[in-house]
Order: structure tokens, then sequence, then C-alpha cells
């Protein structure tokens, strides 16, 4: 027994709305995380460097032959906090952004 053309069955309708309706929301919670993971990237970039470069903010830091030897490998997070710290406005702002806090 054939199906007329252009009709499926109705449960083959179903799954396949199913189907891709899942997948919509697979990809939509795995932006999510990836865009929230992104952001504690840089926040533990940013600890990171505070943490070497503390002095400059008058948080102890460790001795400066550690901070030194370092230093060649903090380019990349040097500049970040060069950039945050010339675009700084609202940091809590900033913060609650990034984990999209209402």
């Amino acid at each position: 027994m054939s199906e007329p053309k252009g009709r499926t069955n109705p449960f083959v309708r179903a799954y396949r709305f199913l189907r891709s309706f899942v997948a919509t929301m697979d990809t939509a919670h795995r932006n999510r995380a990836v865009g929230l993971t992104e952001c504690e990237v840089r926040e533990l970039e940013n600890m990171f460097v505070l943490l070497l470069m503390g002095s400059f903010t008058g948080v102890p830091a460790p001795p400066s032959f550690i901070s030194a030897e370092l230093l060649p490998f903090l380019e990349h997070e040097i500049k970040v906090v060069n950039r945050r710290s010339e675009n700084a406005t609202d940091a809590l702002a900033e913060l609650t952004g990034c984990f999209d806090v209402t």
C-alpha cells in the first residue's frame, strides 16, 4: 500500500520536527556555553596578569625574578589588560553583561 505523492506519514513528520527542534536546542545551548567559557577565560587571564603584575595596583606581587621569567609569555595578557584599562568604564556592568544577569 503506497501513499499518495506529497503526503508523508504523520509519525515521520513528527519525528522530523522533534529531531530538528532538539538539534536547534542543542546548537543554542552549545553556543551559550562557549560564550560563557570565553568570558571566563578572559577573566582568568585578567586575574593571572593582576597576580603577576600586582605591584602596579598595590596588590602584593610574587618575587620579581618569577615575574621577569614569565614576562615573555605574557605579551597577549598585557595587551588585554592595557586594552581593558583604556576602555574601562564599568567593570561590574561588563561582568554582568557577560553572564546575562538582569
